[in-house]
């Protein structure tokens, strides 16, 4: 069984976190609470990739928190990365399986009921479902799909979900009781002037709704 916990998943935004760097921000966001860290970094090359992924396993370190790698396969690998993230127009997911092998954790998009519906639980480990909310952060994704979309899709899913799309802090609530495991951040962390207390109060609603 594979250990991870969507609570409270960081996608990490190389613009957004540009001033204090996506390492740093990783750092203070785990200190806040973040559970999962996503690198994606849709222009770097693989070494940069590698490079970046690196340091934040270092900072990782001695944390449950796990890092997770997004569309880069080989990045994935090079660094050791807990796991691979990918979409719909990324490498199909029992190729990508193949690739990474049995241990580590597969995130699979999912924007609609039957793409949902068609994931096999035995090569996905879990599924990013969104976007909730238009997001600047993601200019080319799909028709948002609200917490009732979010509802209706996460029924199907035979395998844990997190919801993504402009999710805040205010949020939360919403968020859960659509029956999602945990939110993907971006900008609620990202750009932060202080990462580690925007984290914080994501955790500390996270906590209350589950009360």
């Amino acid at each position: 069984m594979k250990n991870f916990d969507l609570s409270l998943y960081l996608v990490l935004d190389p613009v957004l976190c540009a001033d204090i760097g996506m390492v740093e921000t990783a750092r203070a966001a785990v200190a806040g609470g973040a559970t999962i860290v996503q690198l994606r970094d849709k222009h770097a090359a693989t070494a940069a990739m590698i490079e970046t992924g690196l340091a934040l396993k270092q900072v990782l370190a001695g944390s449950n928190a796990r890092l997770i790698v997004n569309d880069n396969v080989d990045a994935a690998i090079a660094i050791g990365a807990d796991g691979l993230h990918i979409g719909q127009e990324d490498l199909d997911a029992r190729a990508a399986r193949r690739m990474i092998g049995p241990d580590m954790i597969l995130g699979l998009s999912v924007e609609t009921e039957a793409l949902t519906a068609a994931i096999d639980a035995g090569i996905v480990d879990y599924a990013g479902i969104g976007p909730v909310f238009a997001t600047p952060t993601k200019p080319d994704h799909k028709q948002p799909i609200g917490f009732d979309g979010l509802k209706r899709i996460i029924k199907l899913s035979p395998v844990p979900t997190v919801a993504i799309g402009g999710l805040k802090a205010e949020h939360v609530a919403d968020a859960l009781a659509a029956g999602a495991d945990g939110l993907a951040v971006v900008s609620a962390i990202c750009g932060r002037p202080d990462p580690a207390a925007a984290t914080a109060l994501i955790a500390e609603a996270i906590k209350e709704a589950r009360k």
